[in-house]
């Protein structure tokens, strides 16, 4: 029996990145994956094939709609070949699913494909892909098995015409009325993606607004941008039913004043949200607690009731986020290893990857008035700045909160072209604990969008905006 160190159970971005870091602080290490290749649900079926359906939709939607404006003319019809954008899409995923396997390799990490599952607290029985099975050792070991997507107990997933998230990513065809059962980051960015193809989108929505866990700023700009989009919007409805018939599915919701609505299209997406997964794990086996909504309780040290078994990413409480679990799976590694690293959980920034982009860190105003914190708000357009009327990218703002006192920014949260990436920044700010004032004196190269958080910060600032 080989005996490890470490042995992770997953490989997504917070078990892989786990596993990494204990190879680099000297620990054996193993990985063990269900799936042919590594890389979990981000790598292969959510955050980077999404991200390329989303690039080359853009693309197409930019060709279609503004490539005149810029003097480029495109003899002839421009055409869509979802087959050649699928297959674009899947060599990205193979790209870099084969560079999670190349770094095991360079760290000298040993991999397991087959499901693992506990036999006791020590001891992981694998199933392996090839029919065999294999027990390992492990002096600690690290769950990060991650999630899938969630449903409705009425919704029968057929996975043709009633989808997840997953099955979105490899039609056969483009939707004429993609239905989109849910109004956060997974049915945005898809709806998105079919609407830019030719799709009729609608979005099917419980609560008042998109996006009901960011700044409510946020949720009524990018709804507003979207419906630019000819992206239809049904808010405060609850879905009761959802049938196929042959080529046809039908969607039945009440509105907020209890009417029931009929909504008629050819796909269905279920986008409720994803759920923790721990099938085949055995759990029980290693007497590991976990709570009713399957999730595995941990402590501070992302450690569970049994000292030498920790569990991080989504199959954990907080945010189900990849970068999240990236920092965990760091954490976990670094504390089995007797160092002290921290997370400051307020500093993970969240991100919805429509365009215009959507993202934000720390606290949102009306987390700011529930705590009875005062604050100021520094508030900047997008469009008043001229890279983004150079590039025609004008939707959106940035929004500043900082302590009434102290000037210290609590918060930050934008909208618009490249806010992914600008959110860096307001995180770097953040974990330095700057002020407003401090962002508002730092130098801002222009033309560029990073331009607008300068801005922002000095509208924060004795509302000292330069620019509008």
């Amino acid at each position: 029996m080989t005996e490890y160190d470490v042995a992770v159970i997953g490989s997504g971005p917070g078990g892989y990145v786990a596993a990494i870091r204990c190879a680099q602080l000297g620990m054996k290490t193993a990985i063990i994956e269900k799936y042919s290749t590594l890389g979990g649900t981000c790598l292969n079926v959510g955050c980077i094939p999404s991200k390329a359906m989303l690039d080359s939709s853009h693309h197409y939607e930019d060709a279609i709609k503004h490539f005149q404006e810029h003097g480029i003319e495109i003899p002839g019809e421009i055409k869509v070949n979802l087959k050649q954008m699928i297959s674009r899409k899947q060599g990205v995923v193979d790209m870099t699913t084969k560079g999670i396997q190349f770094l095991m390799d360079k760290n000298k990490i040993d991999v397991y494909e087959g499901v693992g599952s506990f036999k006791d607290a020590t001891h992981i029985d694998i199933a392996l892909s090839d029919g065999k099975k294999e027990t390992i050792a492990a002096k600690n070991t690290i769950i990060a098995t991650g999630s899938k997507p969630s449903t409705l107990p009425f919704i029968t997933l057929d996975k043709e015409r009633v989808i997840t998230s997953t099955e979105a990513l490899e039609l056969k065809e483009i939707p004429k009325h993609m239905i989109v059962i849910g109004g956060g980051v997974i049915g945005l960015e898809l709806g998105q993606v079919y609407k830019r193809l030719g799709s009729e989108v609608t979005v099917i929505e419980y609560m008042d607004r998109i996006i009901p866990t960011m700044d409510a700023g946020l949720s009524k700009e990018l709804m507003k941008s979207m419906k630019k989009q000819k992206v239809k919007f049904n808010l405060s409805h609850k879905v009761k039913s959802v049938e196929r018939k042959g080529d046809e599915v039908i969607v039945k919701a009440d509105d907020k004043k209890g009417k029931e609505i009929t909504f008629t299209g050819d796909y269905c997406l279920v986008s409720v949200g994803r759920r923790p997964y721990t099938d085949g794990l055995n759990v029980e086996a290693a007497g590991v607690e976990m709570d009713d909504r399957g999730k595995i309780v941990v402590n501070e040290h992302l450690q569970t009731n049994i000292p030498n078994i920790y569990a991080v990413g989504d199959v954990i409480r907080g945010a189900m986020l990849a970068h999240k679990a990236e920092e965990e799976g760091t954490l976990v590694a670094e504390i089995i290893a007797g160092q002290k690293p921290h997370i400051d959980y307020n500093l993970i920034p969240g991100v919805v990857y429509t365009w215009p982009e959507v993202a934000a860190v720390g606290k949102t105003e009306e987390e700011l008035k529930e705590a009875g914190i005062t604050y100021k708000v520094g508030q900047f357009p997008m469009r008043a700045l001229g890279r983004a009327r150079a590039s025609m990218d004008v939707d959106g703002f940035v929004k500043i909160l900082a302590d009434a006192s102290t000037d210290e920014i609590l918060g930050v949260h934008m909208i618009g072209a490249r806010c992914a990436d600008l959110i860096s920044e307001a995180v770097t700010a953040m974990e330095f604990r700057a002020s407003a004032e401090d962002v508002a004196r730092m130098s801002h190269a222009h033309p560029t969008y990073s331009e607008a958080v300068k801005e922002a910060a000095l509208a924060a600032t004795e509302d000292r905006a330069l620019h509008v």
